[in-house]
């Protein structure tokens, strides 16, 4: 009976000491990345202030420090103290594919987490709420999107913004011309030029486009919210062990207060003059995910 106790210890003792092996082991994603020894960051290089160029050259802004967060946790559960950082930029419409085709590990910029996209990639939980309005000069009459009837309104190729205007003009009857462009900038730069009358977008990045504009009173953001759009870092699919791993990391900061801090520094005022202190929808979103342990 002794020697039956002894070889059922022994027997529990293996197992207990092969029954947690490292979370990368199971993630693809961590895996490649512990391989070789660099994480790929999407980041965008103009959506302020969620991730953009700094006058260091360098990506900065509230993604990135949330990313950079993330970060931490993947060099923990590597083992890699010195994992590099390879800074990938990318636009609305390359960001999906490069994830999708396992170029990036990660995206750190201003992108909407949706049911279509979910078909392709991935989301943490959600850092930032708000959705499409319209900015366009003081004095131009515009206020809603009914007054861009017979107008040009920019839209940015593959972004909920366009959808969502081109959705609202069909179901009202607005005839408007649209002008794609690639980019904020460039679609900022249309409303500048004068080559349209109004550029449509997430309000947070049209109050980011005009504190950088050369004169920030020349221009407004009105209108009613078109679409709701919940921002979240993107990750790739198909890997729940390292999507529990960023999941735990935002969780853990919103429950400790840590996201709040990293907002007020972006948003209440930041650096860039954009003025946004937490909204209580933000507020109660951070309580909802920040799951106990």
């Amino acid at each position: 009976m002794f020697k039956q106790l002894c070889v059922a210890a022994a027997a529990t003792v293996f197992l207990l000491g092969n029954a947690a092996p490292s979370m990368a082991a199971d993630s693809p994603v961590l895996t490649r990345i512990k391989e070789r020894g660099t994480v790929n960051m999407g980041h965008r290089e103009s959506s302020v202030p969620f991730s953009y160029i700094g006058s260091d050259g360098k990506p900065q802004g509230y993604s990135i420090d949330l990313c950079m967060k993330f970060i931490d946790a993947i060099k923990a559960e590597t083992g890699l103290a010195d994992l590099k950082i390879n800074y990938v930029p990318v636009t609305s419409q390359t960001r999906i594919a490069l994830m999708a085709n396992g170029t990036i590990d990660l995206e750190c910029g201003s992108t909407t987490n949706n049911l279509t996209r979910q078909k392709q990639v991935d989301y943490l939980p959600v850092t930032f709420i708000t959705g499409t309005k319209i900015a366009s000069k003081k004095g131009s009459g515009i206020t809603e999107i009914e007054d861009l009837d017979g107008k040009v309104v920019a839209l940015s190729l593959g972004t909920t913004n366009e959808k969502a205007i081109k959705r609202v003009a069909a179901e009202k009857g607005i005839k408007l011309k649209t002008v794609m462009v690639k980019d904020h900038p460039q679609g900022w730069l249309s409303v500048e030029t004068g080559r349209a009358d109004a550029y449509a977008s997430d309000h947070v990045l049209l109050y980011g486009l005009i504190s950088k504009s050369k004169d920030p009173s020349q221009f407004q953001v009105t209108g009613r919210f078109l679409s709701y759009d919940p921002y979240g870092i993107m990750v790739p699919r198909n890997d729940s062990t390292y999507r529990r791993l960023g999941i735990l990391t935002l969780a853990d900061l919103m429950r400790s207060g840590e996201a709040h801090k990293i907002y007020d520094k972006w948003f209440n005022p930041g650096p860039t003059g954009i003025n946004m202190p937490l909204s209580d929808t933000l507020k109660k979103a951070f309580e909802i995910q920040a799951l106990p342990h």
